[in-house]
């Protein structure tokens, strides 16, 4: 009889830290066989994206920030498929509808969500943006207009679904550690 894959989800704002916290969690796992699924992986095309108006000024903007952005139900067909294989000891799903997303939130053992502040993902989000060649005015622009506004009605609501809020800030190796022990007797 084969042992049920352990799924871990993990949520949080843009910027917040949880892509970090994903690959750290990765690497202290093995050996165990762990597979990621990164939700920005399931961005739809620009052109199927929804654009909506801001909510002060009414300026139009590609909402990146809205679950219908994504193929949410690909990402649940995606998963529940990895987790009817049970090839992979832990499967992890971050992204920052995670919680969200019932269809997703039904397969996951541990729910996860990195807490950090609004100014400090701003600066965050600033810079790795520039490096993807935006401009600061641009990023700055659609974050107040829009991406506050929607971590507000989509994001910050599910870290009640967490089983444990984390410290996006000032990520704890201590944490880190107890998460990776919980999920290695689960396993065993």
């Amino acid at each position: 009889m084969s042992k049920k894959t352990y799924v871990i989800g993990i949520a949080g704002g843009s910027a917040s830290g949880k892509t970090t916290f994903t690959k750290k969690l990765q690497e202290m796992l093995e050996p165990l066989k762990v597979k990621v699924f990164h939700m920005d992986a399931y961005f739809k095309d620009e052109e199927l994206r929804p654009k909506s108006a801001a909510f002060v000024n009414g300026k139009v903007y590609m909402d990146d920030n809205h679950p219908l952005t994504m193929d949410l139900p690909k990402l649940a067909n995606d998963l529940e498929d990895a987790v009817s294989m049970a090839e992979d000891e832990v499967i992890i799903v971050e992204g920052l509808l995670t919680l969200w997303d019932e269809n997703i939130l039904k397969y996951l053992d541990l729910k996860l969500f990195v807490d950090c502040r609004a100014d400090e993902r701003i600066v965050r989000r600033i810079k790795r943006n520039m490096q993807w060649g935006l401009t600061y005015d641009q990023i700055s622009e659609v974050y107040l207009d829009l991406v506050r506004f929607r971590h507000d009605e989509y994001v910050e609501p599910t870290r009640w679904r967490a089983d444990f809020v984390l410290n996006g800030s000032a990520p704890s190796d201590l944490t880190l550690q107890m998460i990776v022990e919980w999920v290695r007797k689960k396993v065993e």
